[in-house]
């Protein structure tokens, strides 16, 4: 633990507040405002739209200005995108409703970034570590972000929720005063262009394809079940919004909690056994789906769900930091979030669809297809090791 890496977690812990908020709250907005119910998921499929498009945006300008600039405009956009969502909210328009969930996605973008910055404070053996403890401050936006908007949502009387995005955007805002004291050692990005590796080169190389599929499709299974889990529970089930939102949080705090052992796990049996046992904590949430759908088993599958994110992304993203040169990390970070994001906008867009279409049960069984594609990569990079 070092300064840096501590006003790292601090900032992160306000910037990140968008995202849960965005979880526990668009999906329910949606469904008042939308005129065809399908599309009740759809303000927060177009924010992780919005991750995906800015991913490689967000690599290249930090790559231009640097970490603590870019996490400042970050949040800047994101409190604004924040008072627009709010505006939308009592003007009742659910396109302009969706286009501040596009821009939140934006700011989301450049905020993902905070687990690479932390790799860079510290050495390459503790990447792991680093990035769980990053990864770890996500438990404070999850509770700070979904209790704040749950306790200012009356404050605008005659339009719910406007003033949770209010309170959001001072959230967002306040990481800004953690980045005034963060020390950044930016340099200019040179890359040779003569050894300069093409996407396809990259992507090529087994590890870094492992790696690459862990994080996607880890988001995949998890953005699927997320997105469509308030709906299932609060709109088709009947389950009280105050259970719902508990549910959100704790699967929230079930993606991050493990990150205290998840860094010294991967160090100890390494990257392939890590991302093994995530699938194997998915395959619970799937078993659980089968059952009965209450609380209580919708609490369960949310929190292996959670758990299994966990082992995947954080296995996935440090083992990904050593397989690129260090004059094509940008490019490498930015095409990374680029696959993983469009792949969990895909996954997210189609939840609302899937959910009108099929059931909680069929959706949960799709994601087996999922997670035979990371079983797969995984044993293909570890046999091609071997030989």
């Amino acid at each position: 633990m070092n300064k840096n890496l501590w006003l790292l977690i601090l900032s992160q812990v306000f910037a990140f507040t968008a995202a849960p908020v965005t979880v526990f709250l668009s999906g329910i907005i949606g469904s008042q405002f939308s005129p065809v119910k399908s599309l009740a998921t759809l303000p927060m499929a177009l924010s992780i739209v919005g991750i995906a498009i800015f991913a490689i945006f967000a690599a290249k300008v930090m790559s231009v200005i640097g970490r603590r600039a870019g996490f400042m405009l970050a949040s800047v956009v994101s409190s604004m995108s924040s008072l627009l969502a709010a505006y939308a909210i009592i003007n009742e328009s659910f396109i302009l409703f969706n286009f501040s969930c596009f821009l939140l996605g934006a700011g989301v973008a450049f905020s993902h970034q905070y687990r690479f910055a932390a790799v860079e404070t510290v050495k390459k053996d503790m990447a792991p570590k680093a990035i769980s403890i990053i990864l770890l401050a996500g438990i404070g936006s999850a509770f700070i972000g979904p209790n704040v908007a749950n306790i200012t949502k009356d404050i605008i009387a005659e339009h719910l929720y406007a003033g949770s995005y209010i309170a959001l955007a001072a959230l967002t805002l306040t990481s800004t005063i953690f980045l005034l004291f963060y020390e950044d050692g930016h340099k200019p990005n040179r890359v040779n262009k003569k050894i300069k590796r093409s996407y396809l080169e990259l992507i090529s190389q087994p590890r870094f394809l492992q790696a690459l599929v862990a994080s996607a499709f880890a988001y995949a299974v998890m953005s699927f079940l997320m997105t469509a889990t308030p709906i299932s529970m609060h709109v088709m089930e009947k389950i009280s919004l105050t259970k719902t939102g508990f549910v959100i949080q704790l699967h929230i705090a079930a993606m991050f909690l493990p990150s205290l052992v998840t860094g010294n796990l991967i160090r100890r049996f390494g990257h392939s056994k890590i991302m093994y046992a995530g699938v194997a904590l998915f395959l619970i949430t799937i078993l659980t789906s089968l059952f009965e759908q209450n609380f209580v088993n919708y609490l369960i599958a949310l929190i292996f769900l959670g758990f299994g994110w966990n082992f995947l992304f954080i296995s996935g993203t440090s083992l990904l930091v050593l397989s690129y040169r260090e004059d094509e990390k940008f490019k490498a970070q930015g095409f990374n979030d680029l696959i993983v994001y469009s792949i969990q906008a895909i996954s997210s867009l189609s939840a609302g669809v899937f959910l009108a279409l099929t059931s909680w049960k069929t959706m949960n069984l799709i994601c087996l297809i999922f997670l035979a594609i990371i079983i797969l990569s995984t044993l293909r990079a570890d046999f091609r090791e071997k030989r």
